[in-house]
Formats: C-alpha cells, structure tokens, sequence
C-alpha cells in the first residue's frame, strides 16, 4: 500500500520480498524475490559483496518501465541460515495425539481472546474466518495425504490453490502465535515458541508432513511453497 502510494506521487518504489507467495498475491509495482532467512534480506550479516549484489538487483528493477514487475534474485550467494527464531528443521517432533482441527479449534479460543485484548491481528491474508478454519486443515490433510484435487470451497476464484493454501498456513501460523501470547510464559523467548509451535503441537506435525509431501514436487514453484510452509 505505501508503494502504491508513493508511486502515485510520482515516486519510483522497489522492494525485497522473503515470501514470494504473499507478493505475487499484493502485486507491488517492483519487488525482488530473495531466498534468504527472515530477518536477512539482503544475506549474512558481514557480507558485504552479496549484499551490493542484492541492492544492485534491487535498483535495477526501477528500469523497468511497466509494473506490476517482481523478479527472483539470482546472483550468487551465500546460505544464511536462519534468523530470529529457530526452525521447524531445528526442533525435534512429537506426536501429538489430538486431532490438528480439534486443537485449532482450541487454540481459536485463546486467539479470540489476544484479539479482544489487543484489537488487532495479522490473521486474515486467506479470506477464510476463524471459525472456519477447520474447513482449512481439513484441505490441508487432504493434500498432505497426497490427494491431486484438493481444494476449498471458499478459495477465491483469482487465486491459485497453491497460493490460497499458503495463505491459509500463514493464517493458522499467525492464530497460533497470537494465541499462546495468551497462554504461554510471559517470559517466552521466540525460540521457545518455536519450539512450542514445531515441536509439540498437531498443527506443526501437520506442517511438517505438508511440506514433505510438497518438496517431492519436481516443480521449483512447489519446492520453495514446501520451504515457505516449514523451514
């Protein structure tokens, strides 16, 4: 939104995208997509060469005379590795015995409370209400599970099923992290959410199972949905 609006000043914008997913969908005038960490936009800290490159092919999209423009970076670079909270690849895995809908509908409880505290949330970017969400795990069951029609009957009709469905992880992600603001320590540092989040809740087994049966996708689009949904 503030791109658009300094581009209807008549202000040429650019930005870097972590999540290609989500940018495909807002559709800014011009944005880089980059494959590194949250937190690391321009690569590892101390590299200052990797980060010119990712500036240089930032700035070069201002070239572009038509927008909506958004490109992959593709120079080289240097693995970053993760930042800020550890990741789903870094905590060991329980088995939940609840059902994943069972506890979303749990977990929707304390995230109606965070959102009467609060008055705000970031959940939202599917479309779908919480109160429909177990409408959603079901779908995302459905394509874990290795069903080739998998779909929801609420997925906008512009979106791809393979957008809406990143959308609808990020949605459930987001009610999570906002409800255990409710339940967890006060205390909690970020890597012990996540460890919470990957490592003992149904949901995060679920992920981790979605994410496996995506990265067997030979398709790149589809690898890196698989990276996005479970790091």
């Amino acid at each position: 939104m503030l791109q658009r609006a300094l581009e209807g000043a008549g202000l040429a914008t650019v930005s870097i995208s972590l999540v290609r997913e989500h940018t495909e969908k807002l559709r800014p005038p011009r944005a880089l997509y980059v494959p590194f960490a949250f937190g690391l936009p321009f690569g590892r800290a101390g590299n200052a060469d990797e980060q010119h490159r990712v500036l240089r092919a930032a700035l070069d999209l201002l070239r572009e005379a038509s927008a909506p423009v958004l490109r992959d970076y593709d120079g080289p670079y240097e693995d970053a590795g993760p930042a800020g909270a550890l990741q789903a690849s870094q905590i060991d895995a329980s088995e939940p015995e609840i059902d994943v809908a069972n506890e979303v509908t749990l977990m929707r409880r304390y995230y109606e409370q965070w959102l009467e505290r609060e008055g705000k949330s970031t959940v939202g970017v599917s479309g779908v209400r919480p109160v429909r969400f177990r409408g959603i795990v079901r779908f995302l069951e459905a394509v874990a599970d290795g069903q080739q029609d998998a779909d929801h009957r609420e997925r906008p009709a512009d979106v791809d099923v393979w957008t809406f469905l990143r959308l609808c992880v990020d949605d459930l992600k987001a009610m999570y992290l906002e409800a255990r603001l409710v339940t967890g320590p006060p205390s909690e540092r970020p890597e012990d959410t996540a460890r919470w989040f990957w490592g003992e809740t149904a949901l995060g087994a679920l992920l981790r199972r979605l994410r496996d049966r995506l990265d067997e996708s030979e398709g790149p689009a589809i690898k890196r949905l698989a990276f996005g949904i479970a790091r």
